[in-house]
């Protein structure tokens, strides 16, 4: 029996998940004008699949995302999950896939930084909010 995946407790993304869910994304992809993927990750204290929705960019077939969790002081709890176990589920559409999840670091953390930024503006915003420097996070498909 496959575990219960649990979704965001809040309240608008978890009505934003469920919609995805049960369109395979025809509803829920292209949402606020910026294209989201369903991210799973295990719980690193519970051991529950948890599941959020996230914006996503795009290289070179791997997905891209940024651990904003809205400008607030700490990482999101998405990001410390798979900081413990890299191992994750993405939907993208109706494409459901595993794939392992790192966090980029120099060059590579800045240009994918400076993409992001370009594509949703706020993450420019929230970084200049907190002292923590916000990751991105490369999503890599399972082979």
């Amino acid at each position: 029996m496959a575990d219960e995946v649990v979704d965001s407790p809040v309240g608008w993304v978890a009505r934003h998940i469920s919609s995805y869910v049960d369109t395979n994304g025809k509803s829920g992809h292209y949402f606020h004008g910026v294209d989201a993927l369903l991210l799973t990750t295990r719980g690193r204290r519970s051991g529950k699949l948890r599941r959020t929705a996230l914006y996503y960019g795009t290289r070179d077939g791997d997905f891209v995302l940024v651990a904003s969790n809205g400008g607030s002081v700490g990482h999101p709890l998405w990001y410390r999950n798979l900081v413990v176990d890299s191992r994750v589920t993405v939907q993208v559409k109706d494409d459901v896939f595993d794939a392992v999840a790192r966090t980029a670091v120099g060059e590579e953390r800045v240009e994918l930084w400076d993409r992001m930024a370009q594509m949703f503006p706020n993450y420019a915003r929230y970084q200049a909010m907190v002292e923590r420097e916000i990751p991105v996070v490369v999503l890599t498909r399972s082979a």
